[in-house]
Formats: C-alpha cells, sequence, structure tokens
C-alpha cells in the first residue's frame, strides 16, 4: 500500500479544501493590494487637479472616487461645534475647529474649519465652504474660516494599504495547515519508526502463528 493510500480520505479532503481555500484568499489579498497602490497613487495625482467635485454626501463609491479632491458645500445651518486634536499647516498640534452642517440641498457635512492652539474657537454661522475632501468624510477648509489657521493638508499617504500583509498570511496560514496535518498523519503513513512501512511476506514457520496486534495498530484503527 503506497503512502497516498494510507492517508484517511475525509480528514484529508477537508484539510486540502480549506488550503485551497487560504491560497485562493492570499491570491485575493495580493490583487487587493495592486487596486490600492493604484487608488493611492490617483488620489496622491488629486492635489495638483483644480477643478472641484461635487460633495459625494452618503455615498461611498462617491467618496471613495473623490477623497482629496477640491469640492464645496452651503452650511444651512450649523448644529455642532466641537475641537479635536490637530495639526496645523506648519506642523503645530493643537485643535481643528469641527462644524456640524445641515446642507441647504438636504443631508449633513462634517468640516473641518481651521487650526486653534486652544480648544476654544471663534463662533461660525455656516454659509459657503470650500475645501478638500478627506476620510470621514470630512471637508478641511481652504482657505480655513475668519481668525483660524490652516489645518495640516489630508495626505493620502496616510491611508493604509495592509493587503500585501494580509496575503502574507493567508499564505503562512495555508502552509501551517499542511505542517500541522502532516505531523498529525505522518504515524500513520509512515509507521513509528519514520519509514515507509511495507507489508513483509511471512515465513513457512510464522504462517500458523496467531497474528499478534501491536498497540500502535490498535490506535492507528482507531484514528
Amino acid at each position: 500500500m503506497n503512502i497516498w493510500q494510507r492517508l484517511p480520505v475525509i480528514p484529508t479532503i477537508i484539510v486540502a479544501l480549506a488550503v485551497a481555500i487560504m491560497i485562493v484568499l492570499g491570491f485575493w489579498q495580493l490583487g487587493r493590494a495592486d487596486e490600492k497602490a493604484d487608488l493611492l497613487a490617483r488620489y496622491a495625482a488629486a492635489k495638483d487637479i483644480a477643478d472641484p467635485v461635487e460633495w459625494p454626501g452618503d455615498s461611498e463609491a462617491a467618496l471613495e472616487q473623490r477623497l482629496y479632491r477640491r469640492s464645496a458645500f452651503d452650511c444651512a445651518k450649523v448644529t455642532e461645534l466641537t475641537a479635536v486634536a490637530g495639526t496645523n499647516s506648519r506642523g503645530s498640534r493643537g485643535w481643528a475647529q469641527i462644524a456640524v452642517c445641515d446642507l441647504a440641498d438636504g443631508g449633513e457635512a462634517r468640516v473641518a474649519l481651521g487650526w486653534t492652539r486652544a480648544p476654544e474657537g471663534p463662533l461660525w454661522n455656516g454659509g459657503e465652504v470650500t475645501g478638500i475632501i478627506a476620510p470621514g468624510p470630512r471637508l478641511v477648509a481652504d482657505p480655513p474660516r475668519a481668525g483660524l489657521l490652516a489645518l495640516e493638508r489630508p495626505d493620502p499617504s496616510d491611508l493604509p494599504n495592509n493587503h500585501m500583509a494580509y496575503a502574507w498570511q493567508w499564505f503562512l496560514f495555508a502552509l501551517t495547515a499542511l505542517v500541522i496535518y502532516g505531523l498529525a498523519v505522518r504515524k500513520k503513513v509512515f509507521g513509528p519508526q519514520g519509514g515507509t512501512r511495507h507489508p513483509v511476506k511471512p515465513s513457512e514457520d510464522d504462517r500458523d502463528r496467531p497474528v499478534e496486534r501491536a498497540e500502535d495498530d490498535e490506535e492507528e484503527d482507531l484514528f
């Protein structure tokens, strides 16, 4: 009986399918890594495009296509003013003044109005605001509102591209599964001494003797 015939059928099929799925997922992540790299390159080029685009609203697809492009909207009503940690265009730490707006054409949007050293910022009652679309989504005002300094420009290099790492993780999972399964069945395939077991032809003196089963063979039958 050869090695392949000694492998347990159902467990081997299950492990093989699992490994195949992991490998497919690994190659899928490699493809996603290339797509993300192309997307980041497009975002990096967006800073040189002066033509504004329409605010994406709640559309995730539109946001992905318009990130880091210039845009504008009319803040009909300011519903909230808050301050969060932020960095200005010179790299100084401070506070970003954030407004939540009801838009004139419906919907809601967040706008980063500008930077202050202290959390307290000037009041803002809304109106037309222009800037750069950043993840969130939010509009980073450019120019900043009166009494505020410019915030650091949104940088597409801050977006992670972890797909390559995910791909190698799937490949590692597949290899690990094969190694663990190989260790689990090696005794059944190769025998207790580590070599491939071959049937031994009994001698004439042994033919009439009762066959004694080893404990290892009994354990293998239970596998």
